[in-house]
């Protein structure tokens, strides 16, 4: 709902409906992830995609039910991989897509939604996309201080708000099945419909990316963080090279200790398990302290310190002696990046947000060519 949220709310403030399209799920190789939405407006406008143009037809039709009266549903879409390659994509999939009319009746907390994701504040929006007819559209909308809406169910209230939260600290969006009364989770739907699936679209602000040392290659790190969708931040102790000017790239330059700025973060709770720390500094008086904060705080999702063999010889040393643990000193990846050939600062980025996902996503780093099995384990693709 993100990439249509303005159009959306502006026919909502209006007073006028729109169908929304929501892909929920999705299966092998499907050209979009789930979260990505078309709407169907008013005057008949298509706005957005779930498809690349596979399925949009099908999708349209069934946006412009929903504007004349019908129940909410979800819908199963396959792409060949004969249609995929003449819309100009490279294989097939399958996607559940869930379509609803939207209007101020039926999701009177858009405009508080929509607040919440421009102030880049944490909310999920659940919706049950599966089960009892008089249940489908349902929502709860949960923020993490509090929550609005309804499902129906006291029960199944309680459990989405637990799970939602869950899924919106760690940045996800996912279907969750229900027993059919929602006292517990799982089960599956039967042929009558029996059981429920919530569809929890999560609009978690970006993760972020902390360089630490104001150098050439940071400035490019800060370039490759924002294209990846990180919210980057550059901090240097000294003043003089930690200027706004150096880092475009960056959303913001910190003048600061690294280590002090790192805690200060870590106590704000502004560091969490999508987090990624790169230590660029190279310089003993700077990174070890550093590292000795970053290694020791519970949940990042990476650290890794630039520098040469000799230099994470003697880091590792001078860490060991502060009193990090082998556990803990085997969180740091050092030298950090993969081992592309790089030797520019650009090629440098690319090299670390190569190993990055990797740590991200369990990927090998290995070139797909030598690596057997499914590109995409969990679809067998």
């Amino acid at each position: 709902m993100r990439d249509v949220m303005e159009q959306l709310l502006s026919w909502w403030a209006e007073g006028r409906a729109a169908a929304l399209a929501t892909v929920v799920a999705t299966h092998a190789s499907a050209p979009r992830r789930p979260g990505a939405s078309m709407l169907v407006g008013p005057g008949g406008e298509a706005v957005g995609s779930v498809s690349g143009g596979c399925v949009g037809s099908a999708v349209y039709e069934s946006g412009q039910e929903a504007l004349a009266g019908a129940r909410p549903v979800l819908q199963r879409y396959g792409v060949s991989d004969s249609d995929a390659f003449g819309v100009g994509l490279t294989c097939g999939g399958t996607l559940d897509v869930f379509v609803e009319r939207i209007d101020p009746e039926t999701f009177p907390q858009l405009g508080e939604v929509a607040e919440s994701v421009r102030a880049g504040r944490p909310v999920a929006v659940a919706t049950v996309i599966a089960g009892p007819p008089e249940r489908l559209g349902r929502r709860t909308v949960v923020w993490p201080d509090r929550v609005a809406g309804g499902t129906g169910s006291e029960r199944l209230d309680r459990l989405v708000r637990h799970d939602a939260r869950g899924l919106l600290d760690a940045g996800r969006s996912a279907v969750l099945p229900y027993s059919a009364d929602g006292a517990c989770r799982g089960g599956d739907l039967d042929a009558t419909g029996a059981g429920l699936r919530v569809f929890v679209e999560s609009f978690a602000p970006p993760p972020r990316m902390i360089v630490f040392g104001a150098v050439d290659f940071a400035a490019a790190l800060a370039r490759t963080g924002s294209l990846l969708g990180y919210r980057v931040t550059v901090c240097d102790a000294r003043p003089v090279f930690a200027t706004a000017a150096r880092f475009p790239g960056a959303d913001e330059v910190v003048v600061a200790w690294p280590h002090r700025y790192l805690r200060a973060e870590a106590e704000a709770g502004r560091i969490d398990s999508r987090s990624v720390l790169c230590v660029l500094t190279h310089d003993h008086k700077f990174d070890v302290p550093l590292l000795e904060c970053a290694l020791r705080l519970p949940d990042v999702g990476y650290i890794g310190a630039m520098g040469s063999r000799r230099t994470h010889q003697d880091r590792w040393n001078r860490l060991t002696e502060a009193g990090l643990t082998e556990a803990e000193l085997k969180r740091l990846s050092s030298p950090i990046g993969l081992d592309l050939g790089a030797r520019t600062p650009e090629e440098t980025a690319v090299s670390i947000a190569a190993e990055i996902i990797a740590s991200k996503g369990g990927g090998s780093g290995l070139p797909l060519t030598d690596r057997p099995g499914a590109i995409h384990p969990d679809s067998g693709l």
